[in-house]
Parts: C-alpha cells; sequence; structure tokens
C-alpha cells in the first residue's frame, strides 16, 4: 500500500491549499483587508517568518511539480526546519504573550499568520519530510534566526535615532519597536537582555523537542519497513 506521505498528488494538494492560504495572509499583511497601509510591515517578525514560509512552501511545490515520482519532500529540509521554528515561535508568542484584542484575533490574516500557517507549516514537515536526519546543531544554529531578527529591529531604530514617539500605524507602540519586550521604555535594557534570552531558549528548546520527533518517527518507519 503506497504511504500517503509520499504521494505526489497529496503534497502538490496540501502546497497548493498552503500557498493560497499564505497569499491572503501576506497580502492581508500590509492593511490592505483594514484599508489602511502597515507601513512597518516589514519589523514584525510574524510577517517576515511567514514571508519565509511561504517563499520556502512555493519552492517545494515548484520542486514536487518537478517531480515525476512519489517520495519524500527534498527541498531545503535545514531552511524548513528553521523556519517551521520561527512561525510556531510567532504561534506560541501572539496567542500566549501578547495582549491583543478580540478584533484583531479574528481579522483574517492575525488567524492565518498566527494559527493557521504554523499549524499547516509543521504538518507538512510531520507528514512529508524525510526523518532521521536532523543534526544536533541545527536547533543551536536556528537560534540566530531571531537574533537576526533583533539585530534588524535595533538597526532600524538606529536609524530612526531611537525616536519612540513615532507611532505605530494603529497609534499606539512605537513604528520602531514593533513587540513591547523589545521596548526600553516599557521593560528597560535589562527586561530586554532576560526577554530575548527567554525567547532564545524558548526557541532552542523547541528545536531539540522537534529533533526528539524527528528521530521517533525515524524509527517507526524503520520498524515499519521490517514488518
Amino acid at each position: 500500500m503506497k504511504s500517503l506521505s509520499k504521494s505526489r498528488t497529496a503534497q502538490l494538494i496540501f502546497q497548493s491549499f498552503y500557498c493560497a492560504l499564505a497569499l491572503v495572509a501576506c497580502v492581508g499583511s500590509v492593511g490592505t483587508y483594514n484599508m489602511r497601509f502597515v507601513r512597518e510591515f516589514y519589523l514584525y517578525f510574524t510577517n517576515i517568518s511567514t514571508y519565509l514560509a511561504a517563499a520556502g512552501m512555493a519552492l517545494e511545490l515548484i520542486g514536487t511539480a518537478r517531480r515525476d515520482r512519489d517520495g519524500a519532500v527534498q527541498t531545503a529540509p535545514e531552511f524548513h526546519f528553521v523556519v517551521m521554528l520561527g512561525v510556531l515561535l510567532t504561534f506560541m508568542v501572539y496567542n500566549f504573550l501578547l495582549p491583543n484584542t478580540l478584533e484583531d484575533r479574528l481579522k483574517v490574516e492575525s488567524i492565518l499568520c498566527h494559527v493557521v500557517l504554523p499549524v499547516l507549516y509543521t504538518a507538512d514537515w510531520l507528514l512529508f519530510y524525510e526523518h532521521g536526519r536532523v543534526t544536533w546543531k541545527l536547533p543551536l544554529l536556528s537560534a540566530l534566526f531571531p537574533l537576526i531578527y533583533l539585530a534588524f529591529v535595533y538597526v532600524h531604530a538606529a536609524l530612526w535615532h531611537f525616536d519612540a514617539s513615532i507611532p505605530s500605524y494603529a497609534g499606539t507602540n512605537p513604528m520602531i519597536y514593533p513587540y513591547f519586550f523589545l521596548d526600553p521604555q516599557i521593560v528597560g535594557l535589562g527586561g530586554i537582555v532576560k526577554w530575548t534570552f527567554i525567547l532564545l531558549a524558548a526557541f532552542a528548546a523547541g528545536g531539540y523537542l522537534f529533533l526528539g520527533i524527528d528521530r521517533v518517527l525515524a524509527v517507526r518507519k524503520k520498524e515499519r519497513m521490517k514488518r
């Protein structure tokens, strides 16, 4: 019996569905559906991770379409793993840390970026990628993703002279600090260090959790093949 996870048809359907939803989310991320341009859209980790995931899935779809037989997805597995951790961090921070209003949570682009797409991107890795290949170094190297993002935020803030009086598109948070835990006027420098450590630790811990899942799935596959 052919495994569904190796089915090229199943992969094409899943990847096409994801790309369609990601397009809706990306268009909405700049404020299109609210008729209010989010001029600092490029600063949000949510948007950056969503754009990377959408690009990765589009490449995955192209690779699957070009393949003429069934088999596991081979498109940039390390990239997929790192971005998967990024979208899962987005999921966790938004849903359990940020004080967003119910109105914000019910927006189409918000539901897609913070819930649906992270879950689907993770499911894609679980279902369609070959397991047993994630190295122990990859979760640590993955932490470079949020570190680079932090550097980007503060370089951007420096270009605006760290002027926290510039309001965001919503007229609330400073444009230069997209999240409260990055704003030194709210949490202080010590708070920024603390939150950075917490989020990096969570990122690495999530990486090792999925490393463990990767190993378990690989062992189960070997056991099925022996039967």
